[in-house]
């Protein structure tokens, strides 16, 4: 009898104590009981560069930095909230304004670009100035001539906020935020903006046909275009002058701003074509309306240079059927789920 009751006292504190085991495992991996998300790669994509390393991906953090997009308390006079530069509509671009504005109605040298897909970049802004999402997204805040807050300002108005207390507590274990804590949201939603869901992914699924000018005009950027805006992301990533003389009222000469090397001079990097029928104006500065005068100025008005792209010398052999053609491709490229999805939108 003694040596039964000894071991069923031992299963007993055995049990128990996996128990306690097993409880503080689940602790200390999800203090908070988030629901974490997993990244989603689109089928054909390459590996993303950006991992959430050190940010874990949450449904609670995505939708804390969901609010803190829309919010105008991240700028000095509360009229300036990211969205303001970065529209769902646009492709979370700017629509319909040639460069970015902000605060006491100042104006930055150029476009505000498209926020989708920035998992695969390499460098964030047009200049590639800032190596991660969370640099990026930390420059406009403090930025005078766009959001003009300081962290200090912006901690302060949230932190008045019960509601906000209680969100930063669940994602971060602590209701005193901390602008780490600002970014690293901000990053969670801003990061995980997808854009896979076009006419054109479904025409390469199988699920969809183009047009016989939509066809014709995939053919011609095959040939022209895809060498610099490249299948899938329709983008390489890379830095190239593509013969755009300077603006002289801006004076902006590309990534040379960066890093003083003058054969930086003029580099802009080669933004995606996802998302380009709903994302004007155009070009860095958002000099043109149109995808057709982009595509003229290709044709004819390249301008030499020491550091033009080697593929523009001489520009671009396009007839206007060809630049139609063209125009009604990358209108394939369009994802209106992802410009409606009200899940993204304003909470």
């Amino acid at each position: 009898m003694s040596r039964l009751f000894t071991t069923i006292v031992s299963l007993l504190v055995l049990t128990i104590a996996l128990g306690y085991l097993a409880s503080g495992c689940r602790k200390s991996d999800n203090p908070n009981s988030l629901t974490y998300l997993a990244q989603t790669v689109p089928a054909g994509f390459p590996d993303p560069s950006f991992r959430f390393a050190g940010n874990p991906l949450s449904k609670e953090g995505f939708e804390l930095g969901r609010k803190l997009f829309y919010d105008g308390r991240l700028s000095l006079d509360g009229n300036f909230p990211c969205s303001s530069c970065h529209q769902q509509e646009a492709a979370f671009g700017l629509f319909d304004h040639d460069r970015a504005h902000g605060y006491n109605n100042s104006h930055t040298l150029r476009n505000a670009p498209p926020l989708f897909n920035l998992a695969w970049q390499k460098g964030y802004h047009w200049d590639s100035a800032y190596a991660s999402i969370y640099a990026a997204i930390a420059q406009p805040i403090n930025g005078h001539i766009e959001m003009a807050e300081s962290f200090t300002g912006v901690t302060r108005k949230l932190q008045a906020d019960p509601a906000y207390r209680a969100a930063f507590k669940k994602v971060f274990g602590t209701q005193f935020i901390q602008p780490d804590h600002i970014l690293k949201a901000l990053e969670q939603f801003t990061g995980s903006l997808l854009s896979a869901d076009s006419k054109y992914d479904r025409v390469k699924r199988g699920e969809a046909s183009f047009t016989a000018n939509e066809q014709s005009g995939y053919a011609l950027f095959l040939v022209k275009c895809n060498s610099c805006h490249t299948e899938p992301l329709f983008t390489d990533h890379r830095f190239r002058n593509n013969g755009l003389p300077v603006d002289p009222a801006l004076n902006d000469f590309g990534k040379m701003m960066t890093t003083r090397q003058s054969r930086d001079s003029l580099l802009f990097k080669v933004p995606s074509l996802r998302n380009v029928a709903v994302s004007n104006n155009y070009m860095h500065d958002g000099r043109f309306n149109t995808l057709a005068q982009c595509l003229i100025h290709y044709r004819s008005n390249v301008q030499s240079g020491p550091t033009l792209d080697p593929q523009l010398t001489g520009g671009i052999p396009l007839t206007d059927t060809e630049i139609r053609q063209l125009v009604e491709f990358m209108g394939t490229l369009t994802d209106t789920g992802f410009v409606r999805n009200p899940a993204l939108g304003r909470p």
